[in-house]
């Protein structure tokens, strides 16, 4: 197998889904390229006909809306694992306490910055602080970036005494050790998991198939669990 299989996936399981795709290439010496970009910009790239991929990875909704629309073949997708919603901050400061729906309130609106991406669970934290009642009075410190990791980076760059971000745990975890701390996940009534899943695209080529199959091997959900996956 010498032919690049091409991915194009959500950024939450890029440490799962790399280190699959590694141990696939080691093990078939078929390359693979994996281009990683948020949900709604998945979608975008799917129905306008510009993914330029073999396999889509996405949250399992996505994935069951592009089998409906026949980018995404019936039959052809399997579960590559969930994700947990959490909050992060900066690795000198304090971690707020997180324990209750109340007690995440104070902490946002005591915060000097919230920070949160445009992508799934991005869209999550818009609705919870709608939920909260409080979007109007932090908006001011709100600022949004178009991935997680960027959270990341803008929150360990911070200078502020208390900024908070939110993020899928697997990405925040990615950060830690380079000036992010992992607060937690978000109590459980105002929680979110997220279940992503891969599925071959119309038109993909037979070494991708192979790829698919081994995704959803017990030899790769060890591989995802190893990276954080649920």
């Amino acid at each position: 197998m010498s032919a690049a299989i091409r991915i194009l996936s959500a950024g939450a399981p890029k440490q799962g889904i790399g280190s699959c795709v590694r141990y696939f290439t080691d093990k078939t010496g078929c390359m693979v390229d994996i281009t990683f970009a948020p949900a709604p910009v998945l979608r975008e790239r799917v129905e306008k006909g510009k993914a330029a991929a073999d396999l889509l990875v996405a949250p399992v909704a996505l994935i069951s809306d592009c089998r409906a629309a026949g980018y995404v073949l019936r039959g052809k997708d399997v579960v590559v694992g969930s994700v947990t919603a959490g909050i992060a901050v900066r690795d000198d400061v304090a971690p707020p306490d997180i324990s209750s729906v109340e007690a995440v309130k104070a902490a946002l609106l005591a915060a000097d910055g919230v920070f949160y991406n445009t992508a799934s669970s991005g869209i999550h934290i818009v609705k919870l602080l709608d939920h909260l009642g409080i979007a109007d009075r932090i908006e001011s410190k709100v600022e949004r970036f178009p991935t997680g990791a960027d959270v990341m980076v803008r929150l360990a760059e911070g200078k502020a005494a208390c900024e908070i971000g939110f993020g899928q745990i697997t990405e925040i975890r990615r950060f830690e050790g380079a000036g992010v701390l992992l607060v937690g996940p978000l109590p459980a009534e105002i929680g979110k998991t997220t279940t992503y899943a891969a599925g071959l695209l119309a038109g993909a080529t037979e070494p991708a198939q192979a790829l698919l199959a081994f995704m959803g091997s017990a030899e790769a959900r060890q591989i995802y669990a190893e990276a954080g996956l649920e």
